[in-house]
C-alpha cells in the first residue's frame, strides 16, 4: 500500500488512473439499482435549493450513472466533468437526455463560466482530488452565490461497518487513508466560504442479493482494490464466496453520508 504525503499537509494514496484497468467493468460493478437511484435522488432533491430548474455540475461523473437522474431531478442543463477519457467515453456512448453535456476536466480546472451552477454533486469523487485548495476555489467560482455542493463519500472519521471489508485485508486501512475526514473537507472549503450545515445518513441498496453484489465484487470495479495486492484479493474473493454461498439470496444495504455545504 503506497501513501504519499501532499503539499497540503495531507497524506493520500497512490492516484487511480481509470484509464488503465478501473474504466473496463466499472459500469457493471458500479450499477445501482433503480430503488437506490430514487432514494438518491430524493436525497439530493431534499438538500438542493428549492427553485427549479436547477444547472448542475457532476463532478467525477465518471461513466454517468448519475448524470442523467440529475437531468431528470432538476429540469436544467447538467454537465457531467470527468478526468479520464476511457470513463467519460462510457458515459458519452449511453442514453442520455440532451441536457447533459460531458466535459473534459478536474475538479481544479473546472470548464465551465463563473456561477453558472445551482448546483454541485459530488458523488464518491472527492477522494481522487489531489489538490484540495485548488478544487474549492474552482467550485466556489462556478457555484452561483445561492448554490449548494452536495457531497456524497464515505469519510474517515466516520468509517461505517463495512461487510467486504472483513473479506479482503488490508481493505479498511486503505480506506481510512483513501477518504478525508470532516475536519479535512471543512478546511477544504472553509477559505472560500462555504462550510458544512448538514450530514444527512442515507440507506441504500446496493444489490437485491448477495449473488449479484459478488457478481459486480467480482469485476474489482472499487478503486480501492487497486491498493491491495494480489494476495489480499485472492484470499478475500474466497472468504467472500463462502459469505455468499451462506446467504446467496440477501439483500444488500448500506448507509452512505451525504455533506451539504453552503
Amino acid at each position: 500500500m503506497q501513501a504519499q504525503s501532499e503539499g497540503e499537509g495531507h497524506v493520500m494514496l497512490k492516484p487511480v488512473d481509470y484509464n488503465q484497468r478501473q474504466h473496463q467493468g466499472y459500469a457493471a460493478g458500479r450499477a445501482m439499482p433503480e430503488e437506490s437511484r430514487a432514494v438518491w435522488a430524493a436525497a439530493l432533491a431534499r438538500r438542493a435549493p428549492a427553485r427549479r430548474p436547477l444547472s448542475v455540475l457532476d463532478l467525477g461523473s465518471g461513466t454517468g450513472r448519475l448524470t442523467p437522474m440529475l437531468a431528470e431531478t432538476f429540469g436544467g442543463p447538467v454537465w457531467g466533468v470527468e478526468p479520464h477519457e476511457q470513463m467519460r467515453a462510457q458515459a458519452e456512448a449511453a442514453p442520455h437526455p440532451e441536457t447533459v453535456t460531458y466535459l473534459d476536466g478536474r475538479a481544479e480546472a473546472i470548464p465551465l463560466e463563473d456561477g453558472s451552477c445551482d448546483l454541485i454533486v459530488m458523488f464518491l469523487s472527492l477522494h481522487h482530488v489531489r489538490e484540495r485548495a485548488a478544487a474549492a476555489r474552482e467550485i466556489r467560482r462556478v457555484l452561483v452565490p445561492d448554490g449548494r455542493v452536495l457531497i456524497r463519500s464515505t469519510f474517515s472519521d466516520r468509517m461505517p461497518e463495512i461487510d467486504w471489508h472483513a473479506w479482503f485485508e488490508g481493505a479498511r486501512e486503505a480506506e481510512m487513508l483513501m477518504f478525508p475526514t470532516t475536519g479535512d473537507v471543512e478546511a477544504m472549503f472553509a477559505p472560500v466560504g462555504l462550510e458544512p450545515v448538514a450530514i444527512d445518513v442515507v440507506r441504500e441498496k446496493y444489490a437485491d442479493t448477495m449473488t449479484d453484489y459478488a457478481a459486480r465484487m467480482r469485476l474489482k470495479s472499487i478503486s480501492t482494490f487497486e491498493h491491495l495486492d494480489a494476495a489480499a484479493i485472492a484470499a478475500g474473493m474466497l472468504r467472500m464466496e463462502a459469505a455468499v454461498a451462506a446467504e446467496p439470496d440477501r439483500a444488500v444495504y448500506g448507509d452512505g453520508d451525504l455533506m451539504v455545504l453552503g
